[in-house]
């Protein structure tokens, strides 16, 4: 009598274990279809970045493309209320820094607002902002975003050679107008996020490159700068620097490694958290020329400096 034929070692079709493994090959799929750096070919990449990745309550306004229709000012928002995808609303100019805004005779502006935090994450980052920027910028007072997708590029709405002027809120009140009748719970909740917020700022190096980020996180403090250069150029820098000893922030500081997100490399540096951010400046100044001037170095990488390269990589994480 012969054997009978193994049965197959893949899930039944229609089985639950089926379908999650379906929906682990679409999002794989997924990940891999998305582009690699979702704000690249965008002067306010680097700062598109951080006001996505770390920096708590900040909002931008958008610098609309030429040619693109807006009815009205745009920002983007670090996070919303309930990590919504956009809104507009009515709002005092003052409030988000308006620039060149034509407020109305009680000093407010119709403003769209399209958050770079969102809960759930979208699978396309690309598409789904520019689905919510081109709705925050024709969208009435009281509209619900559906998310209705757009044929448009980031490129196609926002300028692509201008950087963004962030601004920095030392809370979420901004979520609200001042007359808002805002619920007991949702104070809560405001109060509560509020706490978790820590003293941010932006510096600008010489050269204008990157996005150097000062963040007081209480024991410490840090400098992450969001760069914008191909990552085996930027650790070939960072590693010819490093051994000259000079990659570091100035006396009582650190280079505590870096981290991977959004197809940018990210430096950190450990601060001292007495001194204000804008102490740094020397400091600063001093690593941004040595990162300027090795990266315009091509030779070979010496053996202390492919030393320094497998140290500086062995520390470094990559973040979603």
């Amino acid at each position: 009598m012969g054997k009978k034929s193994k049965r197959g070692s893949g899930p039944r079709p229609g089985s639950n274990r089926a379908e999650r493994v379906a929906a682990r090959k679409a999002r794989q799929a997924a990940s891999l279809a998305a582009p690699q750096r979702p704000f690249e070919g965008l002067a306010a990449e680097c700062d598109l970045v951080a006001m996505r990745s770390f920096i708590a309550s900040a909002t931008a306004q958008v610098p609309f493309a030429a040619g693109f229709d807006a009815a009205h000012t745009a920002d983007f928002a670090t996070v919303l209320a309930g990590a919504v995808f956009a809104q507009v609303r009515e709002s005092d100019a003052a409030v988000f820094g308006e620039i060149g805004a034509e407020a109305g005779t009680d000093g407010t502006v119709v403003r769209g607002l399209a958050a770079l935090q969102t809960d759930p994450e979208p699978a396309d980052l690309p598409a789904s902002l520019a689905a919510a920027l081109s709705w925050a910028a024709n969208a009435k007072v009281g509209d619900d975003y559906e998310g209705t997708p757009v044929d448009l590029a980031l490129t196609d709405i926002i300028d692509p050679a201008s950087p963004l002027e962030v601004v920095v809120h030392e809370n979420f009140d901004w979520w609200f107008a001042d007359d808002d009748a805002v619920a007991p719970e949702i104070s809560a909740m405001l109060e509560r996020a509020n706490a978790t917020i820590m003293p941010t700022a932006r510096l600008k190096p010489s050269s204008g490159v990157g996005a150097p980020w000062w963040v007081d996180a209480g024991e410490k403090a840090h400098l992450r700068w969001v760069r914008p250069e191909n990552e085996d150029e930027l650790m070939n820098a960072l590693s010819r620097v490093h051994a000259e000893g000079a990659l570091t922030m100035g006396d009582g500081t650190r280079f505590a490694g870096s981290f991977r997100t959004h197809g940018v490399v990210v430096p950190v540096f450990d601060l001292d958290p007495e001194a204000h951010h804008e102490e740094w400046y020397e400091g600063l100044d001093a690593l941004d020329k040595a990162l300027t001037e090795a990266l315009a170095d091509t030779s070979d990488l010496t053996a202390a400096q492919r030393s320094s390269r497998a140290g500086i990589i062995a520390r470094q994480v990559t973040l979603r």
